[in-house]
């Protein structure tokens, strides 16, 4: 399980040195082989463990292809997804185009999310988190599912 955040720092050939407890988790659950694509909404990366990347990607082809939507969700994130090793010193080299549509630059942060980590450029994840906390979300717009979670 990846939770928490840690900052990090993209070196100048886009490699980034995962945390030691996001790494021992990757090496454990995958050898270190990861899955890295682009978010829906184009402001991060995602990295998965390569095996919880092959049931995301089975899912995803699996949608209705004559649905535009579908068809969008295969395009960007399977269309992007790229296999990656932990290097020996456990780093990640970030292919050019994912950091340029990500707008990865030297400082970013990584972010927990369960089965996979968000990788985000620390400016974009300062706004974007700021936003987050002062927004008010209605309870109508949360999902039903959240009904009966107690906080």
């Amino acid at each position: 399980m990846f939770r928490g955040a840690a900052k990090i720092t993209l070196d100048d050939k886009g490699r980034v040195v995962v945390p030691t407890r996001y790494r021992e988790r990757l090496l454990e659950r995958s050898q270190g082989q990861v899955v890295v694509t682009l978010d829906l909404d184009g402001q991060c990366l995602l990295i998965y463990p390569l095996n919880d990347w092959e049931l995301v990607e089975r899912r995803l082809m699996e949608l209705p292809s004559l649905q535009p939507e579908s068809r969008r969700l295969q395009r960007l994130m399977v269309g992007h997804a790229t296999d990656l090793v932990l290097d020996g010193h456990g780093r990640l080299l970030l292919p050019p185009e994912l950091r340029e549509l990500a707008a990865l630059n030297r400082h970013a942060v990584l972010i927990g999310q369960g089965s996979r980590c968000e990788l985000w450029d620390e400016t974009r994840w300062n706004e974007r988190r700021d936003a987050w906390l002062k927004s008010e979300t209605s309870s109508t717009q949360l999902p039903g599912q959240l009904d009966s979670l107690s906080l």
